[in-house]
């Protein structure tokens, strides 16, 4: 929780440099963080730490390197295939997203690639419970990104581009210490594994998680597309701020993650949830009423777009605020369900499908940024009932 909290106020000085941008580039460096926010960064995760929670448990330890080496080359094929696709089309990315300079595009791509291959160890480390660890990476993330993007926007004058440099070392540093703490799992010698049996444990983790972060993440590069740059560089300003209250909780569920996997593959009992659903619970909604309450007294006397935009974002930040409580309750749900063995490809349909009709809502619903953050809250309770009802109907089996 330190290293989320210290991590995330990191990443969040990098918007304290918008001050020295023109009128639109904090825009650009919005969209380019929503496409990387919209990265299975989630799913790859969570699926690596079950994985190698699992493979620890039942003493399987080759069959897990030869997993995350699947993983790693998987990941590095697709992400060949999509930057040659990009990079074809990327004058019609560019106009469609209303650019004219291509740098902050080509950085992007790059970083993908060491974006997807982080989580991955990131998972491995959270499997291990070596939290130490993980949360060392996630602050050499943040030190990055801050410092070399200061550098890039203040000395160089780079814009968005520079703020992107600033990312990319950052997730370079994640991985450089991430991959050196679970080396003696992924540099064992790889022994073949079930991959049927692989893919009926990992296919419900993927598809629930790319569902949550679309939930999560779509409604930052929808706003660049639906309204103007004006519109956009206060709209990135506010999701800022609010997505802070799913970094103040998200450690709980991460740490519960790899303890209630170990836990069902040894068939023991555990009372971890009720605590993790609470604390996230009290958490979350003192956070949403202190951005409502606070947020138009504190967001004026910060720099950069906050301080131009403050009366724009104060007036979001409830409607924000409030979609961001059922979205960190239901991650919590959605950890415990997909951590048990039998999890199933039903639950995962139904979070998939609330995603896919958020995003067919939002098509015809975007009159205002702020019926955006509506459209967002009613998916997110509707997420949330999902996830109740199969949460219910899965206790009185754990029972």
């Amino acid at each position: 929780m330190i290293a989320n909290i210290g991590g995330g106020a990191l990443m969040w000085a990098v918007h304290f440099l918008t001050g020295f941008l023109k009128e639109g580039q904090y825009g650009n460096f919005g969209v380019f963080l929503a496409v990387l926010m919209l990265l299975p960064n989630i799913p790859l995760q969570m699926v690596l730490s079950q994985q190698t929670a699992r493979a620890l448990a039942t003493n399987s330890v080759r069959e897990l390197s030869g997993i995350i080496r699947m993983f790693l080359m998987g990941t590095g094929l697709v992400w060949l295939i999509g930057s040659i696709v990009t990079l074809y089309f990327q004058k019609d990315i560019l106009a469609h997203w209303k650019m004219s300079d291509p740098s902050g595009l080509w950085i992007t791509l790059l970083i993908v690639l060491v974006a997807v291959w982080v989580p991955i160890f990131w998972g491995v480390l959270q499997g291990q419970q070596n939290f130490l660890w993980l949360g060392w990476s996630m602050l050499a993330s943040a030190f990055g990104r801050f410092s070399v993007a200061a550098i890039a926007v203040i000395i160089l004058t780079a814009g968005a581009a520079g703020m992107m440099a600033g990312v990319l070392l950052g997730f370079v540093f994640a991985l450089g210490v991430a991959a050196w703490h679970t080396r003696r799992l992924w540099l064992v010698p790889p022994q073949k594994f079930e991959r049927r049996a692989l893919l009926r444990q990992v296919i419900p983790m993927l598809v629930a998680f790319v569902g949550f972060q679309i939930l999560f993440t779509a409604d930052t590069i929808l706003v660049k597309d639906y309204f103007s740059k004006f519109d956009a560089d206060y709209y990135v300003g506010a999701g800022t701020l609010s997505r802070a209250l799913l970094w103040l909780v998200l450690p709980l569920a991460s740490v519960m993650f790899p303890r209630l996997v170990h836990s069902d593959t040894k068939s023991e009992k555990s009372n971890l949830m009720g605590a993790v659903l609470l604390g996230t619970a009290v958490l979350s909604i003192v956070g949403a009423l202190g951005l409502a309450l606070v947020g138009p007294y504190v967001v004026p006397l910060l720099p950069g777009a906050f301080r131009t935009y403050a009366p724009q974002i104060s007036g979001l930040l409830p409607w924000y605020g409030a979609a961001m409580v059922p979205l960190a309750l239901s991650n919590v749900l959605l950890n415990q369900l997909l951590a048990r063995p039998d999890s199933k490809l039903s639950l995962a349909a139904f979070v998939l499908i609330a995603a896919i009709g958020y995003l067919f809502a939002l098509h015809f619903f975007h009159t205002r940024p702020v019926t955006v953050l509506q459209v967002m809250g009613a998916a997110n309770l509707v997420l949330l009932g999902i996830c109740a009802i199969f949460f219910l109907r899965k206790k009185p089996q754990a029972t």
